[in-house]
């Protein structure tokens, strides 16, 4: 009986023809040590008034969001992981004029952010749930919920109006662009992967699916925050007064300056509060279109509303959105704040 074959011995690659890679780690370390040897320079270059004082507004900021974001990925990792997406759909009226609403309203209990709300609007289309209904609550629960409304109130502590204004706005905003879709949407522009229907994901527990999402939630609307943080400082230290000062007086101007802002900007709905009361100079009423026309479309979000749910569909229903959200934001702003505010 012959011997049976000897299995292949693996060569090591040898540690000199391996090809060296330079990873973050190292380039950290690059800027760490170039900052100790320059560290007098540096402390020159940076020790100036106005400096100082965008660093100053940056932390603020940060410091402020940051507990509302934790808590906000939070939640939306917890009704990823164990709230069915079925659950809505059991519970909605059969009548798309009753249940646009209602779904609005749900989303002041089912709170997620902007990105978390896209892929759970797609499962509930995936589920049976009307369209327009699905619409109404994509854009009703980054903005209605009590993470973002608790956090408006602690950003404009001398203000409470502003909690009540923004919650009028962004609800009447889902409410009127699920009650439009339902009047003028067509199953046609929405790309047709979106509304078939898909088996739930399996190989991963609930706990692993909770933690995921919460770190990636996090990590990309950390990533938003700190920009918005770093514009919102760069714009207190770099716009010149007088600037702030004729948007005040021209209140038209403001409130579309908002919110091309907002679009722009691109912040979680978590901490733009925050970001818009830092604006020092800007009346209230700009400010709050800033806060309804943000979590309902920005660059983001009409990225993902494209990747999602089609271009034909994006291309249709941000600039829809984003005329709808600053109205409906200036009409309870006018009524709550007195106009310029």
């Amino acid at each position: 009986m012959s011997a049976p074959p000897e299995a292949p011995v693996e060569v090591a690659e040898p540690a000199a023809a391996r090809k060296w890679r330079i990873t973050s780690l190292e380039v950290l370390c690059a800027l760490l040590v170039v900052a100790l040897l320059l560290q007098g320079r540096l402390t020159s270059w940076l020790d100036v008034p106005r400096l100082r004082t965008a660093s100053t507004i940056f932390v603020a900021v940060c410091v402020q969001a940051l507990p509302f974001l934790v808590l906000g990925v939070l939640i939306s990792g917890a009704i990823a992981a164990f709230v069915p997406g079925s659950v809505l759909n059991r519970l909605l009226p059969k009548k798309q004029a009753i249940a646009v609403p209602v779904a609005g309203v749900a989303g002041v209990a089912l709170p997620t952010c902007e990105c978390a709300a896209v892929p759970v609007a797609r499962r509930l289309m995936q589920q049976g749930v009307p369209t327009s209904v699905a619409l109404a609550f994509l854009l009703a629960a980054p903005a209605v919920n009590p993470v973002v409304l608790v956090a408006t109130n602690v950003a404009f502590p001398n203000n409470p109006e502003m909690v009540v204004a923004r919650l009028i706005g962004s609800l009447a905003t889902a409410i009127v662009m699920g009650w439009l879709w339902a009047r003028f949407g067509k199953a046609e522009w929405i790309i047709e992967r979106a509304l078939r229907r898909l088996p739930e994901p399996a190989g991963r527990t609930r706990w692993r699916l909770f933690f995921e999402t919460s770190r990636a939630d996090l990590v990309d609307a950390g990533g938003f925050l700190v920009i918005g943080a770093l514009i919102a400082a760069a714009l207190n230290v770099a716009v010149p007064r007088e600037w702030v000062d004729t948007l005040g007086e021209q209140i038209v101007l403001g409130v579309v300056v908002m919110a091309v802002l907002a679009v722009l900007l691109a912040l979680c709905s978590e901490a733009d509060a925050f970001v818009a009361a830092s604006i020092a100079g800007m009346p209230l009423l700009p400010k709050l279109v800033f806060l309804v026309v943000g979590p309902a479309i920005d660059v983001k979000l009409f990225a993902l509303q494209a990747g999602t749910f089609g271009r034909a569909f994006a291309v249709r229903f941000a600039p829809a959105t984003f005329v709808v959200a600053v109205v409906c934001a200036v009409v309870p702003g006018v009524i709550l704040l007195g106009g310029a505010g």
